[in-house]
């Protein structure tokens, strides 16, 4: 499935209740995991000690942050659909998000969408988009919720 293209509020409107699309994998190494704790300021070892982490964690590795996990969503959200003739978009908020499995360095992840809610707001469109961040080879997902978003059209 390619990315989904929406031009306007009823095209988008259309939609609801539909799966959107998914992204494609996204590799979590230590790298991005380091840069985050820098960009953060959490260098909780689970997440930056390697060694450690091959002897202490439950994991016998480092795993990636709950919200690194959270904040590759809009790049994800990208590969999934394209809005053409908005002014802007605004990420709105998040509902019932939880954290599933943790993220082990060097797994792969992807975003899975569906088309939750829609509403025009006195022009501008609100968007409830239920998403689950997968890992690839696990059943669980290592994150889920409601992410709302804003577009406004022009």
């Amino acid at each position: 499935m390619g990315k989904l293209i929406i031009n306007s509020y009823d095209e988008f409107a259309a939609h609801l209740g539909e799966d959107l699309g998914c992204s494609d994998w996204l590799l979590i190494d230590q790298k991005r995991i380091n840069l985050f704790a820098d960009a953060t300021l959490d260098h909780q070892w689970i997440h930056v000690d390697t060694e450690r982490a091959k002897v202490e964690s439950p994991y016998k590795s480092t795993i990636a942050h709950g919200y690194l996990t959270l904040s590759v969503l809009p790049y994800l959200w990208d590969q999934v659909i394209e809005v053409n003739n908005i002014k802007m978009l605004v990420n709105y908020g998040m509902d019932k998000m939880r954290f599933g499995i943790p993220v082990v360095t060097g797994s792969r992840v992807r975003l899975v969408t569906k088309l939750h809610n829609i509403q025009n707001l006195r022009g501008i469109c609100k968007t409830e988009i239920a998403f689950k961040i997968e890992i690839e080879g696990q059943r669980k997902p290592a994150l889920e919720g409601i992410a709302s978003f804003l577009y406004y059209f022009q």
